[in-house]
């Protein structure tokens, strides 16, 4: 072949080449992406019982287990001195985590979710003293709560059953964790930890 002959063959595959970066680059840019948030569902949408109790819950979840990871080991057992205001009798951070952890138990436990259930879950959660254990006794109740939401249907919604409606116990079992979540931003604060939901301009 003569040589002015190769140099379009040269030149196609010079192109070819950087084509291929150029499709290997854009591959590995979108696979380091983050990926996209789901898409807010429209104005007027209909949404179902489950997905607006899971919403709500994942977002308290969020909050709660990140202040209580957050407060090291060692201040576990920090309760505000009441030197510092009326905290005489009140729970320590290992308490609070422990208390609500207990309760989710009984706010989305179910109805078949026995007192005897309840006693068992209660006892052992009181036995807990490490942060470890007590976080992961925190998540395996939040699994629960989960659990117990997805299964809320708008037939079963409100209908009565022996620890009352559904859809009011999940209310109440979400005021009930924002509470104590308060309460808990506050031993935070006190120890010099800024909450992480609170982190980057938040509340």
């Amino acid at each position: 072949m003569h040589l002015n002959a190769r140099i379009p063959i040269r030149l196609a595959g010079g192109a070819l080449a950087c084509c291929l970066l150029a499709a290997s680059s854009l591959a590995l840019a979108q696979a380091a992406a983050p990926a996209a948030a789901p898409a807010k569902p429209a104005v007027g949408a209909q949404m179902s019982p489950s997905q607006t109790y899971g919403k709500l819950l994942s977002l308290m979840e969020g909050e709660f287990v990140g202040a209580a990871e957050a407060m090291p080991e060692d201040k576990y057992n920090f309760a505000p001195p009441a030197t510092a205001g009326e905290f005489k009798g009140v729970r320590t951070f290992a308490e609070q985590v422990k208390h609500v952890a207990d309760s989710n138990y009984y706010f989305f436990g179910g109805p078949n979710f026995t007192e005897a259930d309840g006693k068992a879950k209660h006892d052992a959660i009181e036995k807990l003293t490490t942060k470890a254990d007590i976080l992961k006794a925190l998540k395996e109740s939040l699994a629960q709560a989960h659990s117990y939401v997805d299964g809320i249907t708008p037939e079963n919604n409100f209908v009565m059953t022996a620890t009352g409606t559904r859809g009011g116990m999940a209310a109440f079992g979400l005021a009930h964790m924002m509470d104590h979540y308060g309460q808990m931003v506050v031993y935070l604060r006190m120890n010099g930890i800024v909450p992480p939901a609170s982190r980057g301009g938040g509340m």
